[in-house]
């Protein structure tokens, strides 16, 4: 399709390709194994908010059972993925008093 006349001498315009992703992390990272990394932070997280939510900690209560700083705390309750690594996050849930359990399987 042709934009800027009916001639044909105008600039080409190419329609947008839809293509589908099993999950928002696939769309947006770089590669496989990046998302592969971001979608298991994101259930890690997701986990450390769901029990501080049910304990109804403060952040200063947070902090000091993570034995993080209150900046830190900030960061976690706020969702802020990209400052936590895999290793810091289970960590975390280990001093929530959760365990972590690792599934592997072959990719779909």
């Amino acid at each position: 399709m042709c934009a800027g006349g009916g001639d044909g001498a105008g600039v080409e315009v190419k329609k947008p390709l839809k293509r589908r992703f099993a999950s928002v992390w696939d769309a947006i990272e770089d590669t496989p194994e990046d998302a592969e990394s971001m979608k298991l932070r994101a259930r890690l997280m997701m986990a450390l908010q769901d029990r501080i939510n049910r304990e109804s900690l403060s952040q200063k209560q947070i902090a000091k059972t993570l034995g993080v700083t209150h900046p830190r705390a900030s960061d976690l309750m706020r969702g802020r993925i990209v400052l936590f690594s895999i290793e810091s996050l289970v960590g975390m849930l280990t001093r929530l008093g959760l365990r972590v359990e690792m599934n592997v399987k072959p990719a779909a």
